[in-house]
């Protein structure tokens, strides 16, 4: 992916390795490198360079093949063989070969010892864009210091080594460094001949505003970057910036443009054989599904990125794949499936995660839990997500306040130098310095108000969340009716106020007929169907005082407040003809949907919700036992009316 293949493809097999230098980088988006920033005097060695970010396989080939005959001659032209050996660090970067990239760039600088040549410039920038561990930045760092001491303040040579120091700075988590270094590189790259370090300077620096929270200028400068690889056909470098695009849209919450830059992204990366691009553009483009409710659209999509990336053993993007998986099951009521999957992903207790993906992650399992019952493991993952929530914005507030810091004193030293060209006079100067406090007074001020109305957001959330698990407990996930706890707690209200009232009240034990065979002939999701299928009907076939609960399997208790038993038995009546409407599989021909009921009321022996629904079991036994299909009342001699009765006998 030329200079931006960290965007998308650098974290394949070598994130965990990279973990905690790689952690602000990836919560912002990976930045890009400038590789190919000096472009070689050499005719044969541009070709070369141009194909690189074509088919860096090819390149490698096209580079082995110059490189056989240079390595074994008795006396090589040295200069040429370092630049081979440029192109081909250049061409193993971007297959993300970290180490084989390092290998060829020193054995290029071996070659050229001399400090300002722009082959070592070249290889230095290269190998530095390779380096992530602590200790190898401080290292490359202070080698670009040393190259640029050879450089003239402001030379081709001098903008590619800022940008390099740029995208190192932001490796160690110093945006208001980064954002002076790169803006110095994209003011200094205005003329012709240095139109690529223009647009890389833009490309880094539209990564580093996006992490600062500044969406505008990260749009306008990516705009830039896009126009240019438009214009030359780097076909590879668009898809990167139209991927880099939609992130940013993502962050914004403006879903379904992101979704057409990644769709975009995704097509040029089909064009140029990136299996990796496509694969990221498939993930991002669930993620903003799912926030779209597009749950099959992204549930296709994730399934997709997750077959490319177990190929290619991405193991953090498995994972990043599979927890969105379980969201859509979270979703879809199979928290089971979600639970389980979760659990696989925080097998490490996110130890081998990025902060910013395993936040989301307690959230959904905590959801699944108090939605499978497992109340004390809800709570603790919901508070581990409170105290990682905490922890994030902390260092989200520290980042925007340092890149803040950083625009500020970018524009400070623009003003000043404009002051000194045009010789203001002191009045002039002393107004400035005076806009330029209330600026700060402003920014600290803001950001006072944005802390506390963070801590409120944060209050509020905690409050809506546990009114969230509470609302959850409740409900069984699968049909959406309450559970068994909660249908018994509503039922006893019920015939207490009934008894007080005097007023009668009638329960009803439901049963579907047959489940196990529809089960074992349709399989489990056809079984999920006809539960859910029966609440939707039964919900529609009756009163809104009237309370419909999952009783357990496939098993209801329905509670018909102030309803006779001619009342009762109309409304299972009229359930049990609208249940003949739903439609099994067609690996169910010769089944059919249909249930069975007991019914028993409080009126007579009705001191205990126990006593009313133990008589009601027994009727709908009899109903099961004389052929099922049927509704049965509990002691029908003495309960039932003559119009009861007769119903009965010609059910």
């Amino acid at each position: 992916m030329s200079n931006a293949t960290l965007v998308c493809r650098r974290a394949a097999g070598a994130a965990i390795r990279r973990l905690p230098v790689l952690a602000f980088a990836w919560l912002v988006g990976a930045t890009t490198a400038p590789a190919d920033c000096l472009v070689s005097a050499d005719s044969s060695i541009r070709e070369l360079q141009s194909l690189v970010s074509q088919d860096a396989p090819r390149a490698l080939q096209e580079v082995q093949l110059q490189l056989e005959p240079l390595e074994r001659a008795p006396l090589p032209d040295r200069h040429r063989l370092a630049s081979l050996y440029a192109v081909q660090a250049s061409a193993y970067n971007i297959l993300e070969l970290d180490g084989d990239a390092k290998a060829a760039a020193m054995k290029g600088l071996k070659l050229v010892p001399l400090a300002g040549d722009p082959v070592r410039l070249d290889l230095l920038t290269t190998y530095a864009e390779n380096v992530y561990d602590a200790p190898g930045i401080e290292s490359a760092l202070n080698s670009i210091e040393s190259a640029r001491a050879t450089q003239t303040p402001g030379s081709l040579g001098d903008t590619c080594l800022l940008i390099t120091r740029g995208l190192l700075q932001n490796r160690q988590e110093k945006p208001d460094l980064a954002i002076s270094s790169l803006t110095q590189a994209y003011h200094a790259s205005t003329t012709p001949e240095f139109a690529t370090a223009r647009v890389l300077a833009a490309e880094v620096l539209s990564t580093v505003m996006r992490s600062a929270g500044d969406f505008t200028q990260a749009l306008a400068l990516n705009e830039e970057v896009i126009e240019s690889y438009t214009q030359s056909g780097a076909t590879l470098n668009l898809s990167v910036s139209r991927f880099l695009r939609g992130k940013i849209f993502n962050m914004m919450g403006q879903f379904g443009a992101a979704i057409e830059q990644f769709a975009a992204a995704r097509k040029l990366s089909v064009q140029v054989n990136d299996v990796q691009g496509v694969a990221f553009a498939d993930l991002l483009g669930c993620s903003a599904h799912v926030e779209l409710g597009l749950l099959d659209r992204a549930a296709s999509e994730c399934n997709n990125a997750l077959q490319m990336f177990t190929s290619s053993r991405s193991l953090d993007e498995v994972k990043e794949t599979k927890a969105l998986l379980a969201r859509i099951d979270l979703t879809n009521g199979r928290a089971d499936r979600a639970l389980n999957t979760l659990n696989e992903v925080l097998d490490q207790r996110g130890a081998d995660l990025l902060p910013a993906r395993v936040l989301p992650l307690y959230q959904w399992r905590a959801r699944a839990n108090a939605v499978l019952h497992n109340y004390r493991d809800a709570y603790a993952d919901l508070s581990e997500y409170a105290r990682r929530y905490e922890s994030a914005n902390d260092a989200e507030r520290a980042r925007q306040a340092a890149a803040l810091r950083a625009r500020f004193e970018i524009d400070r030293e623009i003003e000043r130098n404009s002051a000194l060209k045009h010789e203001l006079d002191q009045s002039r100067e002393h107004s400035e310095r005076q806009a330029r406090e209330l600026r700060w007074n402003a920014i600290v001020t803001t950001l006072g108000v944005a802390v506390i109305a963070l801590l409120i957001y944060f209050l509020v959330a905690n409050r809506r969340y546990r009114h969230q698990l509470v609302k959850l407990a409740s409900l069984d996930g699968l049909t959406g009716l309450p559970n068994r706890r909660r249908t018994a707690e509503l039922a006893t209200a019920a015939l207490a106020h009934a008894t007080l009232a005097q007023r009668p009240l009638t329960v009803a034990i439901i049963d579907m007929d047959h489940f196990k065979v529809i089960n074992d002939r349709c399989g489990h999701a056809a079984g999920d169907f006809v539960l859910k299928e029966f609440a939707r009907v039964g919900r529609e076939a009756l009163r809104e005082t009237d309370i419909l609960g999952r009783w357990g399997g496939e098993e209801f208790l329905l509670i018909l407040p102030d309803a006779t038993l001619e009342f009762a038995l109309a409304s299972v009546e009229r359930m049990r003809t609208l249940v003949f409407g739903i439609r099994l599989p067609p690996s169910g021909a010769g089944l059919r949907v249909s249930i069975s009921a007991g019914l028993a009321t409080s009126q007579r022996h009705g001191r205990s919700l126990d006593e009313i629904v133990a008589r009601a079991d027994s009727a709908l036994y009899v109903a099961k036992n004389e052929g099922r299909d049927l509704v049965r009342v509990a002691e029908e001699g003495y309960l039932a009316t003559t119009a009861v009765r007769r119903a009965i006998r010609i059910s």
